[in-house]
């Protein structure tokens, strides 16, 4: 008797996201198949995406490692953006690292100045990230948002606590928005809920948040992995966004990785590859060998 391997299919499909200017978009979601599921009925229009890093201010505490691929434009955002373009990037993830109360405090227009310069300077789509102060992240998101209008980029975080006043942001100057719960699927739905009533959904991508390799990435996979199965298998509209993995960040800063290049470039890249299995279609790394790394990895070009 001849074996024919079972083949499944799903109705639920992930919605499309589209950031960029007209001309050089970049599109993520799309499918209705499981993470590299080839072998199932549906389609994956669009492949994982990769953004490389990059802060508005010289990233002093940064592995000497993951700094040295831009040892000479560190203090010059455009030229670190360009740079990024440079190493095959598909998008640059500027996080405004100067506005954290915290750090340097820095003002919402000065941060809102270099994100437009930014943007003006880079052939690829722009993510524009706060510090995850949800007072102060309004103030500079909304800056920002005010001065990249005509060119639609990806923005947030959006967090329960502030995702009105972001979210307005966004909507009012026709950009897409990340809408960021701490790992947890019903803090991620209720989120969306909320969002929905009055922010486009497909203008939304998810942010579960991650850990890194052998720091609780076991748990960020599980949540990552139940949030792309809910919203294809069980046709939940709530969990039916491109998610996001910002990692760059949660793998560096481990001991291991700070230990060697080597070592935190396996660190960075095992993470990357564990959460694209898990469902994430757009993954946030520092290193640019990294990036070709997992590129080279899974045949991406």
């Amino acid at each position: 008797m001849e074996y024919k391997a079972p083949i499944d299919s799903y109705s639920g499909v992930v919605r499309e996201v589209v950031l960029g200017k007209e001309g050089s978009t970049l599109k993520l979601g799309g499918e209705n198949i499981l993470p590299l599921h080839f072998f199932d009925e549906g389609s994956l229009p669009n492949s994982p995406k990769f953004a490389l890093e990059m802060w508005d201010t010289d990233p002093t505490e940064w592995a000497e490692s993951v700094r040295e691929p831009y040892k000479d434009v560190l203090t010059d955002p455009v030229k670190w953006a360009q740079k990024c373009v440079e190493y095959g990037a598909d998008a640059v993830f500027l996080r405004l690292e100067s506005t954290d109360p915290l750090g340097k405090d820095g003002t919402a227009a000065e941060a809102a100045a270099v994100a437009k310069k930014v943007l003006d300077a880079i052939s690829i789509p722009l993510i524009v990230c706060g510090t995850a102060d949800e007072t102060k992240d309004v103030e500079v998101l909304t800056k920002v948002a005010e001065a990249c209008a005509g060119t639609p980029i990806l923005m947030g975080p959006a967090l329960k606590e502030n995702y009105e006043a972001i979210g307005k942001a966004a909507l009012d100057h026709g950009h897409s928005l990340i809408a960021q719960s701490p790992l947890d699927i019903n803090l991620l739905k209720e989120l969306n809920i909320k969002l929905s009533k009055t922010f486009p959904m497909e203008r939304i991508v998810v942010d579960p948040m991650v850990s890194s390799l052998g720091y609780g990435m076991e748990y960020g996979f599980t949540i990552t992995e139940r949030v792309k199965q809910i919203g294809i298998i069980h046709k939940d509209g709530m969990t039916q966004m491109p998610i996001l993995a910002d990692l760059g960040e949660e793998c560096w800063k481990t001991k291991e990785a700070k230990a060697s290049k080597d070592q935190g470039l396996m660190w960075e890249g095992v993470t990357a590859l564990s959460m694209l299995l898990a469902g994430a279609n757009l993954l946030i790394v520092r290193h640019p060998e990294t990036l070709k790394l997992v590129k080279e990895t899974l045949k991406v070009s």
